[in-house]
């Protein structure tokens, strides 16, 4: 099984993306109650993978605390880049630039960044060798894994980030031999 989970809670008020904002207090709490589940539970992993945005590290870094294995960081698992706005006061973007979000959809393109479409070819080119990676566990992003739910269930891809249940912290389970998905926590 591979094992994908979301990092914990970060500082909201700020556009994702790329950004290098870590955990919030909430968040650690977040990630603390998924290492639970994960010792409570049949969870086995060898090798953690890691995006290495802070969040995602920081994440990553408390589960091999307790899970003692090694830890690999990589850029292929990082979320969609949203360009000149990564790591902006979300009010002040919206407030600067109200034509621009006000109609984002899946092909617009972040002004040096990249599109949500585009981010969802960049994942489909990178996640076939992170899915061969058996027993591991993969610290990412909520736009990685729901990209990984939209291609496996061949759905076409939405502005819907809620649609998979990709909520912080949440641990889903890929099964290499099925090639299915399901949220476990």
């Amino acid at each position: 099984m591979i094992y994908f989970i979301r990092h914990g809670l970060d500082d909201e008020r700020f556009i994702g993306g790329w950004s290098n904002g870590g955990l919030i207090y909430k968040g650690r709490e977040q990630v603390n109650e998924a290492i639970e589940f994960l010792k409570e539970n049949p969870v086995h992993f060898n090798q953690i993978y890691s995006s290495d945005i802070e969040r995602a590290k920081e994440t990553a870094e408390m589960i091999q605390k307790e899970f003692p294995v090694p830890i690999s960081f990589d850029e292929k698992l990082r979320e969609q880049n949203k360009g000149d706005f990564n790591g902006m006061f979300e009010i002040k973007a919206k407030i600067e630039n109200p034509e621009f979000f006000s109609n984002i959809n899946e092909d617009t393109i972040y002004p040096n960044g990249e599109s949500l479409r585009g981010f969802q070819e960049r994942i489909q080119l990178h996640l076939p060798y992170f899915l061969e990676k058996d027993n591991s566990l993969i610290v990412t992003h909520r736009g990685v894994i729901n990209a990984l739910y939209y291609q496996l269930e061949n759905i076409p891809i939405s502005m819907d980030k809620s649609r998979f249940g990709v909520t912080f912290a949440s641990i889903h389970e890929y099964n290499p031999k099925t090639k299915k998905m399901k949220k476990i926590y």
